[in-house]
Order: C-alpha cells, then sequence, then structure tokens
C-alpha cells in the first residue's frame, strides 16, 4: 500500500494571513447586534402601532381592522426577517450557535444557507411589499384618495421584487444543475 504524498508545511507567513482572514469574521458580528437593536426598535414600534390602533378598535369598521391587522402582520414580518438575518448569517459567516439540546431550537437554524437565505429574504420582502399593496387597494375601495403615480410605483415595486425572486429562485436551480469545481 502506497502513503499519499506528504504536502509540504506552508511558510509562516501565508498561515499567519490565512488565520488572520479567517479570523476577521468576528468583524461581522457587530453587524448581527446592531440587527438585534433594530429588531428592539421594531418590538416598541409594533407596540405604540397595536396601542395607537387597539385604543379605537370599538369604533373601528371590518376594513379598518383589516387594515389595522395588516400593519401588525407587515411589522411581525419584518421581524421574522430579521431574525432569520442575524441567525442564518451569524452562523453561515461567523459562527454556529451553541443552543445545546435547546427545545426551543428553531428548525431551520443551521440549515439555511447563503442560497436559502437569499430565498427567505426575498420571499419576506415580496410578502411585505404585497400587503403594502394590499393595504393601498383597500384604502381606495374606502374612498380614499390615492394619486394614481403612488398605486403605481407601489405596483411597479411589487412586480419588481417578484421577477426578483423568480430570476434568484432561477439562478440558484441553474447552480445546482451545474458541476461544482
Amino acid at each position: 500500500m502506497t502513503q499519499p504524498p506528504a504536502h509540504k508545511p506552508k511558510p509562516v507567513l501565508e498561515r499567519w494571513l490565512e488565520d488572520g482572514l479567517f479570523r476577521s469574521r468576528w468583524l461581522m458580528a457587530p453587524f448581527y447586534l446592531g440587527l438585534v437593536v433594530a429588531l428592539a426598535g421594531l418590538v416598541v414600534v409594533f407596540a405604540n402601532e397595536a396601542w395607537r390602533e387597539l385604543s379605537h378598535i370599538w369604533t373601528m369598521g371590518p376594513e379598518e381592522a383589516i387594515l389595522m391587522v395588516l400593519s401588525l402582520i407587515d411589522l411581525s414580518l419584518a421581524g421574522n426577517l430579521l431574525l432569520i438575518v442575524i441567525f442564518s448569517g451569524y452562523e453561515n459567516f461567523v459562527s454556529k450557535i451553541d443552543t445545546g439540546d435547546d427545545e426551543d431550537r428553531p428548525g431551520w437554524m443551521g440549515t439555511v444557507d447563503f442560497s436559502g437565505l437569499k430565498m427567505k429574504l426575498i420571499a419576506s420582502i415580496v410578502a411585505i411589499s404585497a400587503i403594502a399593496l394590499l393595504k393601498a387597494f383597500m384604502e381606495l375601495a374606502e374612498g380614499h384618495d390615492l394619486q394614481d403615480r403612488h398605486l403605481t410605483w407601489l405596483v411597479v415595486i411589487h412586480l419588481t421584487f417578484v421577477a426578483s425572486g423568480v430570476l434568484l429562485a432561477l439562478m440558484d436551480w441553474l447552480a445546482s444543475k451545474t458541476d461544482k469545481h
């Protein structure tokens, strides 16, 4: 049986450089901490919105109630998006999060790669955009005066997000069909 050829050790400078590059991933940690602060800020905005809307729930009509719910769903989707980016970004680019045997660990943690993160990100953006568009249509149905230009831009932006999502999915599908180098 033949032995595989021994690898020549790397020069010290190259090992030092590679080690430094690898450790530089920790420079991303403050970004994720900043997103946690943004998530806390979103909780405050959600609470303010819920309080403002719920304070006059007894006088709300069905359309107003639906608009309130859509606003709160919109904020919760943004929060979900932040959590996905925080958890999967940190685990993909900095370090694995050790939660031990915690039964509350989300099932997707540790399984969302960069491609999956892109798809979850664009899907959340499309959902948020769709809610904004639906809210505008409902306001229009209630007789609120919406400028045609505003409504047109909402539709164009939403379709742009949808097309971007489809193109990203197509690119990921094509990449999965090619040989890896």
